[in-house]
């Protein structure tokens, strides 16, 4: 049986977790999240706890069953506490701004690029070096810095760009060239 699964989903106080056949609705302090799941999957509270089960051994439903679970332990999460990415910008005159409720980027084009915010995502600029994606769906906060990152991602050889706090970007070697310049032979 996956491990992941069949450990519960403990529900802290304050959060509501509703359950209509497969679709389900959590609702907390910072928002409500609604989900539809395989309709094999079992879903049920039990104890202060959101409980997942499967109807067979089947490899199909084996992976559901953690996945299940995973994603209804993300929901609760993300309606308690959020989720939060974090992106670095690398480069002489790169920049971000806020315009209202979207993102303006400076990243070396001949204009300005414009992000809007999806629905339940909210852009933090602390520097014009710096972004932070917050949101209470962590798929949805995952996904918008993913497409933050890919308007210009890091260049392998000069390490330019936008790139998630922390990463680590490997840095290629430039063209060798000629050791020595010699004149006219």
């Amino acid at each position: 049986m996956s491990r992941i699964g069949k450990a519960p989903v403990a529900i802290p106080a304050g959060v509501e977790v509703t359950i209509e056949g497969s679709r389900v609705s959590v609702k907390g302090p910072k928002g409500q999240l609604q989900r539809s799941f395989h309709p094999d999957m079992a879903i049920r509270v039990a104890d202060g706890a959101v409980l997942v089960e499967r109807s067979t051994d089947q490899r199909q439903h084996r992976a559901l069953h953690g996945l299940t679970r995973a994603l209804l332990a993300n929901m609760v999460r993300g309606v308690t506490e959020g989720y939060r990415a974090d992106l670095e910008i690398q480069g002489v005159g790169y920049r971000a701004t806020k315009s209202g409720a979207a993102l303006v980027l400076s990243v070396g084009f001949s204009h300005p690029v414009e992000i809007a915010a999806p629905d339940g995502i909210t852009f933090e600029v602390p520097a014009p070096n710096r972004i932070a994606v917050t949101g209470i769906d962590r798929e949805l906060v995952g996904q918008t810095a993913a497409r933050i990152r890919a308007v210009r991602g890091p260049d392998p050889y000069k390490g330019k760009g936008i790139r998630y706090a922390g990463e680590r970007i490997k840095l290629k070697p430039g063209k060798a060239g000629r050791t020595t310049v010699t004149g006219k032979a």
